[in-house]
């Protein structure tokens, strides 16, 4: 199965904690067992470790968005992780645009390794759909591709800066982060988009970015959809329906961004799943819980054609704040066989787990030619 992961912080966790994605989940945790035997479970930063390019490989994970995240210097202070290097923190917005930069570097140069792709035209993901359909899960250099996302718009210093951040490979944009941006407020911290936020919007739409609504304010929420005309997505937000928080997405935004033809990523991670789930009082959970969100969403649009996956596995939770099902991301098609067993259809399946995000990026992705770069050197 051809299974699209709409978020994960692939870079963050490479440049930040040093998990090289090449080795394989076993490894990661041995190491960092040896490293931070006291304190390495606790860390509510890091997780235990769930994604490595081999379980991605074995998975059928075939492409991820991978994110480039500066964390905002908002009240670090006190109580600070030991673990915590803040290597790709930032102050402000040159420091957010130098953190970024860095994170698309090495996207780029992971992809000079055998078999990883940066997908950032429509020539690109041809020539890898066709690379993938003749490997398979036992290939250690089975076709790997990823999407670069920005989660956090400060290091887009100015709002005609989304330009240069388009031609250096970017493709889908979120305004904020949990603590808002000088661009609009996040779920964090509630408000409006800001004169710059509206700016950039019309540049995103200029260029062709897509917007990431996850994180936004709901009031910013609504303004963006309101100013922008272009594609719109939630690469990693659940329902409030089922999770009373502004975290998440109400009806009737569900409702809107499937209007658009946007897709909605389901993240499998506990306290995103249930509202009452805390690390300090955990219960098992079931990747039923993950059909359950992936369902209303479906039930609320009509169709399967809006939901995917948008993990945010690694992203600050690991192992123990995933379903029980879910060991590694090589795990993944037992959520494709939980969907199954609640009844849905193997082609509604199989959009689910990529075809709603491949269809997608068919429309949005552009021609060489339009983005002004080569295909990857690949193929």
């Amino acid at each position: 199965m051809f299974i699209v992961d709409a978020h994960q912080d692939i870079a963050y966790n490479a440049l930040e904690w040093g998990r090289d994605l090449r080795r394989s989940v076993a490894e990661t945790r041995a190491l960092e067992a040896r490293e931070h035997p006291d304190y390495c479970r606790e860390d509510a930063q890091g997780g235990i470790c769930m994604v490595g390019l081999p379980e991605l490989r074995r998975g059928g994970v075939a492409i991820v968005f991978g994110t480039l995240f500066a964390y905002p210097l908002v009240g670090v202070g006190k109580g600070v992780n030991p673990r915590y290097r803040l290597t790709q923190s930032y102050r402000d917005p040159d420091g957010a645009w130098r953190v970024a930069r860095e994170q698309l570097d090495y996207y780029r140069r992971l992809a000079q390794e055998a078999g990883v792709w940066l997908l950032l035209t429509q020539e690109d993901l041809e020539r890898f759909i066709g690379a993938w359909s003749q490997s398979n899960g036992a290939d250690p250099q089975r076709p790997f591709g990823i999407v670069p996302l920005m989660e956090g718009a400060d290091a887009v210093r100015r709002p005609e800066e989304a330009e240069d951040w388009f031609a250096a490979g970017l493709r889908v944009l979120g305004l904020a982060w949990a603590h808002g941006s000088r661009y609009c407020g996040g779920n964090g911290r509630p408000g409006p988009l800001t004169p710059e936020g509206r700016r950039l919007l019309h540049h995103m739409q200029r260029v062709g970015l897509v917007l990431d609504t996850s994180h936004l304010a709901e009031e910013s929420f609504w303004q963006a959809l309101e100013q922008f005309e272009g594609t719109v997505i939630a690469s990693h937000s659940n329902c409030r329906a089922l999770v009373d928080s502004p975290r998440h997405l109400s009806d009737a935004m569900i409702r809107a961004i499937a209007e658009r033809g946007g897709v909605i990523g389901i993240a499998p991670i506990n306290p995103f799943l249930y509202t009452h789930w805390k690390r300090s009082q955990p219960f098992a959970v079931s990747l039923r819980r993950v059909v359950e969100h992936i369902d209303h969403v479906c039930q609320l649009t009509g169709s399967a054609n809006h939901v995917g996956i948008g993990s945010d596995l690694d992203g600050g939770l690991g192992r123990d704040e995933a379903p029980e099902e879910l060991e590694t991301v090589a795990d993944f098609p037992r959520l494709a066989e939980a969907l199954a067993a609640a009844g849905y259809a193997q082609e509604d399946v199989v959009r689910i787990m990529g075809g709603n995000w491949l269809r997608l990026l068919e429309r949005v992705l552009p021609r060489a030619a339009d983005a002004q770069l080569q295909p990857t050197d690949k193929g």
